[in-house]
């Protein structure tokens, strides 16, 4: 079990230090507003995470449970969609992706906004909900059961937390903003590789199934 969580995580860890809509969201505010306002988007986009971990876990173990033949198919298309990320991100790794639209924000938010702000980022963004779910797909792929899924979501809003709160720290200072666009080629490359042996594999997995 121990290593399937170390290469999902290694996946997540990628994903969250990779520019997107949540690094925008924290590294506009962190900008305009400073190092308080910043963390409490943080905290609001760790929170989503739950959401969308727990959500993931239970909806999708409840559809195993109720069609065990489900599984395949999740194994086949959540190892698509994880494989399709791992070469658009080795695409940007080689072509230079372009890192996210980054500008201060000079709303003056409350604590309960800047929470608000992050929650609904993460929320209301589909490919979040989609990597979560091709997450679970592949931990339930490698026979996990729905509480052992359940129990990663913690996992990757701890770490969301801790990536996202060291950008709220940097961006509020505006040290991250020299040289990020550099560091964000090579997290790609490990987005690239992480995601691509979690589709591949799964993708595999499935395969080998529909021969049998």
């Amino acid at each position: 079990m121990i290593p399937i969580y170390a290469l999902t995580w290694l996946g997540v860890l990628a994903a969250q230090v990779s520019p997107g809509p949540n690094l925008a969201a924290v590294a506009s505010v962190g900008l305009a507003q400073g190092r308080r306002p910043a963390l409490f988007v943080v905290t609001g986009i760790s929170s989503g995470m739950l959401v969308w971990s727990m959500a993931t876990a239970l909806g999708l173990g409840a559809l195993i449970e109720a069609f065990p033949l489900s599984l395949l198919l999740l194994k086949l298309l959540g190892g698509g969609y994880l494989l399709f990320l791992g070469l658009k991100a080795a695409r940007a790794t080689f072509r230079g992706g372009a890192s996210a639209a980054i500008a201060a924000d000079p709303r003056p938010l409350s604590d309960r906004e800047a929470w608000q702000r992050g929650f609904l980022v993460l929320l209301t963004n589909p490919k979040a909900a989609l990597m979560w779910a091709a997450v679970a797909s592949f931990l339930f792929g490698q026979g996990m059961s729905a509480w052992h899924v359940l129990a990663f979501g913690p996992l990757g809003a701890l770490s969301g937390l801790v990536i996202y709160g060291t950008y709220a720290m940097l961006f509020s200072t505006g040290v991250a903003m020299r040289g990020y666009a550099h560091f964000s080629r090579w997290v790609e490359g490990v987005f690239a590789a992480a995601f691509g042996v979690m589709g591949a594999s799964l993708l595999w997995s499935g395969l080998r199934e529909t021969r049998n």
